[in-house]
């Protein structure tokens, strides 16, 4: 299929907002879901109790909204002890089954040397056989360590648990490192469990503007998925929580809904 595709938004762009509020700006933007940023601040994390995560599940359903994933902060290249990652990564791979969300985001987080992918392919080997068991995969996103298509192709390779793991392709990370969207799906599509969508206004300057105000090829982007007739998420991932200063979330939501669904 093409275009529309189902679209969350991240509520890594409503700073200080509960899931509750949450909702209400998806519902009001006609969107179909959330990306939940796992942290405390959100009201959505992996410490919440189990009358609270049906409570979360059971708000999510009356809004008529998916989790499309659980955004969270694990670095899976990280130095550092591997139960200290497995640890954590556990707790969100949990916390997305107990919300219904098929994904859980980890960053690579790598620190740049040789080791960097076997880490990350040795954690990913462990934690499999928890998220199959869960029902959930492990995404990889496009970002830091291994900001390309091609880096986290090669990553998931090593690790070899398919079933289990994928990724997520941030538009403008692959953009800043100059990958195409072709190049980048090419890499991607065997491993492809959602995209997020963002503009900025140089590769240099990543502040957050208006879809198609910026330079991150999403003409070409929205291209190639239909080309390839994808038909997973697209999430609009609107970092207000890091700059502040930018619009609110609500006014990026019908730039994104009208290009889902050209």
């Amino acid at each position: 299929m093409t275009a529309p595709w189902p679209l969350a938004v991240s509520t890594l762009g409503m700073p200080g907002a509960g899931l509750a509020d949450a909702c209400l700006i998806a519902m009001t933007g006609r969107c179909d879901g959330l990306e939940l940023r796992a942290h405390p601040d959100t009201g959505v994390h992996a410490g919440m109790g189990q009358p609270e995560r049906a409570n979360a599940r059971g708000l999510l359903a009356r809004s008529r909204l998916r989790a499309a994933a659980i955004s969270g902060n694990v670095r899976i290249a990280s130095a550092g002890p591997d139960e200290t990652v497995l640890g954590a990564l556990r707790a969100d791979v949990s916390l997305a089954a107990d919300l219904g969300a098929p994904f859980v985001r980890v960053f690579p987080g790598g620190d740049g040397s040789l080791d960097d992918d076997e880490r990350a392919a040795r954690r990913l080997r462990a934690i499999a056989p928890h998220a199959l068991a869960a029902g959930v995969r492990v995404l990889v996103e496009t970002h830091d360590s291994h900001p390309t298509g091609a880096a986290v192709r090669r990553l998931l390779a090593a690790a070899g648990v398919p079933g289990a793991t994928g990724a997520v392709w941030d538009t403008l990370h692959t953009w800043r490192s100059g990958e195409t969207p072709a190049q980048t799906y090419a890499a991607l599509r065997d491993h492809l469990g959602y995209v997020q969508i963002k503009d900025a206004a140089s590769p240099e300057d990543p502040t957050p503007v208006p879809l198609g105000q910026g330079g991150v090829p999403l003409d070409a982007v929205h291209d190639t998925l239909s080309e390839a007739a994808y038909d997973g998420w697209i999430s609009l991932e609107w970092e207000r929580t890091w700059y502040p200063d930018v619009p609110p979330v609500e006014d990026i939501i019908p730039a994104a809904r009208t290009w889902t669904a050209r």
